[in-house]
């Protein structure tokens, strides 16, 4: 039943994000509206990791097999990508690569920025 549960809080979210692409009129995609809301309601304690976690730890381990269906597609419409394979193949290796840059730097400096504020919490103590 927990798991039930927490998963209708996602669909929840989902759904919103869902809503919100509909209401305002950004060429954003209805997933990142309903992260966006995620991130806002675990920020602000609205909702709590305990709510949602197991759950997601579940979805996060099955990931893999939701690109089945995208990578059969790319087969399927291989007679369409047959002329621009190398220009797709280069553009995909660079964006993974400025991707996995851009990720690892913002990751150590939050490190390092949460390792600055807890050794100033510890001298002031």
């Amino acid at each position: 039943m927990k798991y039930l549960r927490q998963f209708c809080i996602i669909l929840l979210i989902s759904f919103l994000g869902e809503l919100f692409h509909i209401l305002i009129p950004l060429p954003i995609p209805a997933s990142v509206y309903g992260l966006v809301l995620m991130l806002t309601a675990l920020c602000t304690g609205i909702l709590k990791l305990a709510q949602v976690r197991e759950t997601a730890d579940f979805l996060i381990e099955i990931m893999p097999v939701m690109f089945i269906p995208a990578a059969v597609g790319l087969l399927d419409s291989w007679t369409a990508l047959q002329p621009i394979w190398f220009p797709v193949v280069v553009i995909t290796i660079l964006t993974t690569v400025i991707v996995m840059a851009v990720t690892g730097r913002v990751t150590q400096y939050m490190i390092h920025r949460s390792r600055q504020q807890k050794s100033k919490g510890a001298d002031i103590q």
